[in-house]
């Protein structure tokens, strides 16, 4: 199994926009005081303290530890009912169940979709909601299709690895589908069209590629990587790249569903 290795000091100074855009998903939670809240793939916590400052009680879980020990670092606060945990979405259980599962920005990296809404339904008590936004059918098909073609070029596909299957990206019918088949009632779904502009300029998508596509690249050579970037931004400067900043084009899905 690939997996992620995320550098949480890239993560917070390069795309804090990951977080960001989420504040806005807190007013579809409404998070209430005295609520039992799970914040499910809590990356370095942000939005979870957000979350808690609501008076809410909130436990931020990630499969990956060096997010959560940043969390830690960050935000752990007396004052706050906050607390950090690593564990796998695919597979997390706990004793007592949430009035609220939340998740910003985490689903689109578990293509077991099933086993994580099992995870969620079993972790919410009856009436309980789960709000979550993540990529939507066609996010980021640009930089995916670019990347795809630079990694051909280097012969990377020969490893019986497709890029496509990194990411899960529903449709609309799809994920609302899989959510009623678990029991849920699906209440709200959207897919947002959300051109994302990235920082640091010139260095924009590089940064990107080195953080979200860490999955691969890290297989790759040094030299096979710097090829596989420039290739890249090379295909993409055309149509993402205007005055002196790099976009993505993110598609976003927003659901609420009720146990």
């Amino acid at each position: 199994m690939i997996t992620n290795n995320w550098d949480t000091t890239l993560y917070e100074d390069k795309h804090a926009f990951v977080w960001k855009y989420g504040e806005d998903l807190l007013n579809l939670l409404s998070p209430q005081r005295e609520e039992s809240i799970l914040d499910l793939g809590c990356g370095t916590g942000q939005l979870t303290a957000k979350i808690a400052e609501t008076g809410a009680k909130v436990l931020g879980i990630d499969a990956d530890a060096a997010m959560i020990a940043k969390a830690k670092a960050n935000y752990l606060d007396p004052n706050l009912d906050l607390n950090f945990a690593v564990a796998d979405a695919r597979s997390f259980a706990f004793q007592t169940n949430f009035d609220a599962v939340f998740s910003n920005a985490a689903l689109h990296w578990i293509p077991d979709a099933d086993a994580v809404i099992t995870c969620i339904y079993q972790a919410l008590k009856p009436g309980g909601r789960f709000v979550a936004e993540f990529g939507g059918q066609g996010n980021v098909k640009s930089i995916i299709d670019a990347l795809k073609g630079s990694l051909q070029e280097i012969d990377f596909d020969s490893q019986g690895l497709a890029v496509s299957s990194l990411w899960y990206f529903p449709s609309i019918g799809d994920y609302a589908t899989r959510l009623e088949k678990q029991g849920f009632d699906v209440i709200y779904a959207v897919l947002l069209n959300r051109p994302t502009k990235l920082s640091d300029g010139d260095a924009g998508l590089q940064n990107w590629l080195l953080m979200f596509a860490s999955r691969f690249l890290c297989m790759l050579s040094p030299e096979q990587q710097k090829q596989v970037i420039h290739t890249t931004e090379q295909r993409l400067r055309p149509s993402l790249y205007r005055d002196g900043v790099w976009s993505a084009d993110y598609r976003r899905i927003r659901v609420v569903g009720i146990k």
